[in-house]
């Protein structure tokens, strides 16, 4: 039998990474034929399946996970050796892969991007915008930005923005149809716009005064999946919206939106850029995190 090639093994990896053949495909530069055709060629060369395939779903055999369990850290210490060769390098180079929220890669991450990305012209960078609680290791991201307080134990972690907060506002057509909330509890006989999760799960307000935290599940007639589009319905005074302070502070400056329950809506850990514990870390995310670490 004539071993695979390091190609071949790289299709594997891919596949049983993303376990979806168009995605493993787009990220390879292949066409998803060319990749199945790969990989039937790699199941026939080795004599056993490793892909279960159905119309809707892929999934590794038992002998397609023993395989990728034993290549995934061999392939790691390939691509470690190969990173320490960055270190001869004028400047280091690479691909890095981030995810983030679509709030936090506007307001922060993609300013802090561009002037990174004009000192390091090598790098090519990917953002991901998801506000799933995505595992970044297993979905293949060298690091993820979140708030920090919603990071993984096992994760090292870093500040990459400024302390922030959320506010309640709406707009003055609102106020002169309802009447302002004094308490978080008045939020339950007004109309607010809310946010679903990627989850599928309702995001109830988070509010806290002196201590005391509550959550409240809000009712209205617009429900979105995204933050930043509450601010547009809630200029029309729709209803309530609860964002982040950043995203409406002109309009807050301008009377065009109003905040309320402002004693309820204290400061919280900013974003941190959050990646796995490892003893080689890429050189392309080694400069990103020094980078960060010395604009504070």
């Amino acid at each position: 039998m004539k071993s695979p090639s390091a190609a071949d093994l790289s299709v594997f990896l891919c596949t049983a990474q993303y376990l979806n053949f168009s995605k493993a495909a787009i990220e390879l530069g292949l066409t998803p034929s060319a990749l199945s055709h790969s990989v039937k060629a790699l199941e026939n060369r080795l004599g056993v399946r490793l892909f279960n395939r159905t119309t809707r779903s892929v999934a590794l055999t038992e002998a397609g996970e023993r395989l990728y369990a034993r290549l995934k850290p061999a392939f790691r210490d390939i691509d470690d050796a190969l990173e320490d060769l960055n270190h001869f390098r004028d400047k280091p180079s690479g691909n890095l892969r981030i995810t983030c929220g679509r709030q936090a890669c506007e307001l922060v991450l993609l300013p802090i991007a561009s002037e990174f990305l004009q000192m390091y012209p090598d790098i090519r960078l990917e953002v991901v915008e998801s506000d799933a609680l995505l595992d970044i290791v297993a979905s293949g991201f060298d690091a993820g930005v979140r708030f920090g307080d919603r990071l993984e134990a096992d994760m090292v972690s870093l500040p990459i923005g400024p302390t922030m907060r959320s506010v309640v506002v709406g707009s003055p057509a609102f106020f002169e149809r309802h009447v302002a909330p004094q308490k978080p509890e008045d939020l339950h006989g007004l109309p607010c716009i809310r946010h679903r999760y990627p989850s599928g799960s309702m995001y109830r307000w988070e509010l806290e005064r002196g201590g005391i935290a509550q959550e409240i599940e809000v009712n209205g007639p617009l429900t979105l999946g995204d933050v930043s589009l509450m601010v547009g319905p809630a200029l029309q005074g729709l209803g309530l919206a609860y964002v982040f302070e950043d995203m409406v502070s002109e309009h807050l400056a301008s009377g065009r939106l109003l905040q309320v329950l402002a004693d309820w809506c204290p400061y919280y850990p900013g974003l941190h850029l959050y990646y796995p514990s490892r003893r080689h870390v890429p050189a392309a995310l080694k400069a990103f995190i020094d980078f960060v670490r010395n604009r504070h």
